[in-house]
């Protein structure tokens, strides 16, 4: 038999019976074999689980030719966003007892395609690339046939399969709050002319052209991504709209610096101006003086899913193209309605 458990009295037999499926559908399912539908390959490998039954890794490989392993390859140098996404990409893995190698590129594309080779030599079953942004990036080369998939990354080339947040949709969702809210003269301020700032900027448009209003201060203020470009942007802004009373930000770093000012101006949060970020950034929108509502991109979720996908591209059932998944809103004490006056 192909699979053995670390228990002798838990069987495939018991895994098969406690899924409710063919012992052949069980051991498909765990070794990673047979087109399965994905809600009956999970429902294996949680009884698998909850029964305590342990894959022998070994037979397996011998048996499927393969490794059980994949690469997690990242230019991601300070880790903010890929660590959540290999946190999510583990969980989804972990449960058929995948390996996940971690590579750290650094952003170097030499260092990036020495690691390739060495996962290739490895002969992992898959990579996913990961990024601290969301440009489209050149595909990895790969010297054999591999599923490669992008997350919070993505490929130039169509048929790859990437898989980001959807950057526009996250926009749409904090402007509209404000919108709702009763906000009229809302500014925006954001970091250097990446893809994700481009869709945000177009989210944060379209919401004020239906609600028929002009962005305050003339236009989006941008600058680089630090708490000193948000102080200087919203003394800016003030000065250009002294009746602002929001204002997004691309960041939770920018909106941190944005508050600042406010407060030496007199400006109280929300009361006079609500103020917003992306990403929820835990540590900084709890730190604020005045809690921070931001856009949160699931990155957790995000890796989950990219690493399902690679296991159907594993069993030939690629789905190419970019997916976008959709961002939610966190609601602090920074927005709110308007004060009365």
């Amino acid at each position: 038999m192909s699979i053995s458990s670390a228990d002798d009295r838990v069987t495939i037999v018991d895994v098969a019976s406690r899924a409710g499926v063919a012992v052949s559908t069980a051991s498909k399912a765990l070794n990673g074999r047979g087109q399965l539908r994905a809600e009956t390959r999970q429902r294996v490998i949680a009884a698998a689980e909850e029964l305590g039954f342990q894959a022998n890794v070994f037979a397996r490989s011998l048996l499927s030719g393969r490794s059980y392993s994949v690469g997690l390859l990242t230019s991601d140098r300070v880790g903010r966003f890929s660590v959540p996404v290999l946190s999510g990409v583990e969980d989804a893995l972990g449960a058929g007892k995948i390996l996940v190698y971690l590579c750290d590129a650094r952003g170097d594309s030499i260092r990036e395609q020495h690691y390739v080779r060495t996962l290739l030599t490895r002969k992992t079953d898959g990579i996913i690339v990961t990024a601290e942004r969301t440009d489209p990036r050149p595909p990895v080369s790969v010297e054999r046939p591999l599923p490669v998939v992008y997350a919070y990354s993505q490929s130039e080339r169509p048929e790859d399969i990437s898989v980001i947040p959807d950057d526009r949709q996250g926009a749409t969702l904090v402007t509209r709050h404000l919108v709702e809210s009763g906000r009229r003269r809302i500014g925006h301020i954001t970091g250097p002319g990446w893809f994700a700032i481009h869709e945000r900027a177009a989210g944060f448009r379209s919401v004020l052209d239906e609600a028929g209003l002009e962005i305050a201060g003339g236009g989006v203020l941008a600058g680089d991504w630090s708490e000193a470009w948000g102080r200087q942007a919203a003394d800016i802004l003030l000065r250009r709209d002294p009746r602002l009373d929001a204002i997004v930000c691309g960041t939770d770093q920018i909106a941190r610096g944005v508050m600042e000012t406010l407060r030496d101006h007199g400006r109280r949060v929300p009361d006079d101006v609500a103020l917003t970020g992306f990403d929820n950034w835990e540590t900084l929108v709890t730190g604020c003086r005045v809690p921070l509502t931001s856009v949160d991109f699931g990155l957790p979720e995000l890796g989950r899913y990219a690493a399902g996908l690679l296991l159907a591209a594993m069993d030939g059932q690629a789905e190419p193209g970019v997916h976008r998944l959709p961002c939610r809103l966190v609601v602090r004490e920074s927005t709110g309605p308007v004060a009365p006056s």
